[in-house]
C-alpha cells in the first residue's frame, strides 16, 4: 500500500517503538491517518546483551526521545494538522521540547517551501508530573560523533591531549567518514540507520521535502548508544557561529544550523540529564570557538589533510556523489577553502581541492553570499559573514595571495565600505561565550591566544 497523495493526509502518528537486545536494534513505526507503516531502523552495532541491568527505565526513556525526534523525516513530507502518539501520553515537558524541535529543525523547510508551522506544531500531552531521572553508573568514556569535516577531527585531537578516553563514532555508511575514523586509531563504533523506503515513494508522490535537523536526529541515537554501550558523554563538534540564523523572515529566525546551536544543546541536554539518565553529558566541544579558529586547529592536523571533507554532496542519501572529496561547487567547499587559506601554505591548500576557489571570478556571487555582502548567509553549515571578511582581508596583505582574482576583488572593491576593526583576526581566534563543556575538559583551550 502506498500514500498517493502526501500533501492531502490529515493526521501523522507516532506508533510505536521497540528494541530488540537480540539483534541490538531499535524499530521506530510511523504512519499517515491509516495508511501503511513506516518503519525506520536502527542498529547498535555490538551492544551488550542483555541491556545492563538498571539501564533499562532509562533506555525506555531515550527511545522513546529518538522515536519522537527521528519522526521529524516523516512528519515533514505532510506536515498534517493533527499529530497522534499512540500508546501513553507525553508529559508536558517532553511536549514542549518537541513543539520546539521540530518548529526550529524544520525552520528552513518551512522557508523554502513558503509554509508557515507557528500554528501547526502542538505535540498533544496530559498534565502528568514527569518521572526524575537517575544515575544509572555510566563508566567515565566519551562518544565523539565524527562527521567527516576537519571539526569533529579536531575535537578528536583536543580530547585525546587532554587525555579523555573516548570512542569514535558515526551513523550510516560513508566510507569518507569510515576513513577519517580508521586515520584516528581510536576505538569506533558505526551505527546503521536505515530509513523506512515508503518515505523515497512519497517524495516521488509529491510530498514537502527539505533541510532536516539531523543533528538532532543523530544526538538521540547517541544518547541510547551511551546507555547501551557504557559511555558518560557525548561530545559534539559545534562551534559559535553555528548559533547564528541565516535570515529573519516575518519575525522568525531561520538557522540551517539550528540543532548544531547553543539552544538545541541547551534543550537537549537538560532534558536528557533531567529525564533520560542523570549521568549522561551532552555538549559540544568546540562550542566556545570561531569557525576560523577551528580551521586554525585543523590545519595543523596534516594527518588528516588527505581523507576529510566537508562537501556535503558526498554525504547525500540517494544523488550521485562527487568523483572528488569536494565538489569546488558549494558554499561548504567555497567557505572551508577561505577558512583554511590564512592558516595553510596556498600550495597545500591547493593540493588538497584540486583547484585554487579564489581565483575564479565566476565564483563571487557565490563568495559574496558568504561574506553576507547582498544577500543572507547561505543554507549551508559555514561561518558567519565577519568570519568571511576577515579572512578574505588578511589574505590581501599576502604576497602569495593578494593577485588571485577574488582577494584583489575584494580588496579592490568590498573592504574599503568595511569598518577596518571588524576585519581583524585576533577577535576570533579566541575561545569566548557560553558553552556545557565538563569541567574535566576545560583546560582544552587554555593553550589558544
Amino acid at each position: 500500500m502506498s500514500i498517493a497523495h502526501p500533501r492531502q493526509t490529515q493526521s501523522f502518528h507516532f506508533v510505536r517503538a521497540d528494541y530488540d537486545a537480540v539483534t541490538a536494534s531499535a524499530s521506530l513505526v510511523y504512519r499517515f491517518d491509516d495508511g501503511p507503516m513506516l518503519i525506520e531502523t536502527i542498529r547498535f552495532a555490538d551492544a551488550t546483551l542483555p541491556i545492563p541491568h538498571g539501564r533499562e527505565l532509562a533506555l525506555a526513556a531515550a527511545l522513546r526521545l529518538l522515536h519522537l525526534i527521528a519522526g521529524i523525516s516523516y512528519y515533514k513530507a505532510a506536515v498534517p494538522e493533527h499529530i497522534v502518539v499512540e500508546g501513553d501520553a507525553l508529559d508536558r515537558d517532553l511536549a514542549t521540547l518537541m513543539d520546539t524541535i521540530y518548529l526550529h529543525g524544520l525552520g528552513e523547510f518551512a522557508h523554502r517551501n513558503g509554509l508557515d508551522l507557528r500554528e501547526r506544531i502542538r505535540f498533544p500531552h496530559n498534565n502528568q508530573a514527569p518521572a526524575n531521572a537517575s544515575n544509572i553508573g555510566l563508566p567515565r568514556h566519551t562518544l565523539v560523533p565524527i562527521g567527516g569535516g576537519k571539526d569533529s577531527l579536531v575535537t578528536l585531537e583536543l580530547l585525546r591531549a587532554a587525555h579523555e578516553p573516548m570512542t569514535a563514532t558515526w551513523v550510516g555508511q560513508s566510507p569518507l567518514i569510515a576513513a577519517c575514523v580508521e586515520r584516528s586509531g581510536l576505538p569506533q563504533l558505526n551505527i546503521d540507520r536505515q530509513i523506512s523506503p515508503l518515505l523515497f515513494e512519497m517524495n516521488r508522490n509529491g510530498a514537502w521535502n527539505g533541510h532536516i535537523p539531523v543533528t538532532a536526529i543523530n544526538s538521540a541515537i547517541l544518547v541510547c548508544a551511551a546507555i547501551l554501550h557504557g559511555f558518560d558523554a557525548i561530545a559534539f563538534s559545534n562551534e559559535r557561529s553555528a548559533s547564528s540564523a541565516n535570515l529573519i523572515h516575518d519575525g522568525f529566525a531561520v538557522n540551517h544550523q539550528w540543532s548544531k546551536g547553543i539552544d538545541f544543546e541547551r534543550i537537549f541536554r537538560t532534558y536528557v540529564q533531567s529525564r533520560v539518565a542523570a549521568d549522561l553529558d551532552y555538549f559540544s566541544a568546540l562550542r566556545p570557538l570561531s569557525e576560523l579558529a577551528v580551521t586554525r586547529l585543523f590545519a595543523a592536523l596534516a594527518q588528516y589533510h588527505d581523507v576529510f571533507s566537508s562537501c556535503n554532496r558526498n554525504f547525500r542519501i540517494l544523488a550521485d556523489k562527487p568523483a572528488e572529496r569536494w565538489c569546488g561547487q558549494c558554499p561548504k567547499c567555497h567557505f572551508v577553502f577561505l577558512a583554511l587559506s590564512p592558516f595553510l601554505p596556498k600550495t597545500r591548500l591547493v593540493a588538497i581541492f584540486g583547484r585554487n576557489l579564489l581565483d575564479d571570478l565566476a565564483l563571487a556571487g557565490d563568495f559574496d553570499a558568504l561574506l553576507e555582502i547582498g544577500a543572507h548567509k547561505p543554507f549551508e553549515c559555514v561561518g558567519e559573514g565577519r568570519e568571511s571578511r576577515a579572512a578574505l582581508a588578511a589574505l590581501g596583505s599576502r604576497a602569495e595571495w593578494r593577485e588571485d582574482a577574488l582577494v584583489a576583488r575584494f580588496a579592490a572593491q568590498i573592504q574599503p565600505m568595511l569598518d577596518a576593526q571588524t576585519l581583524d583576526l585576533a577577535p576570533l581566534m579566541s575561545a569566548d561565550g557560553a558553552h556545557f563543556l565538563p569541567p574535566r575538559l576545560r583546560q582544552i583551550f587554555d593553550a589558544l591566544g
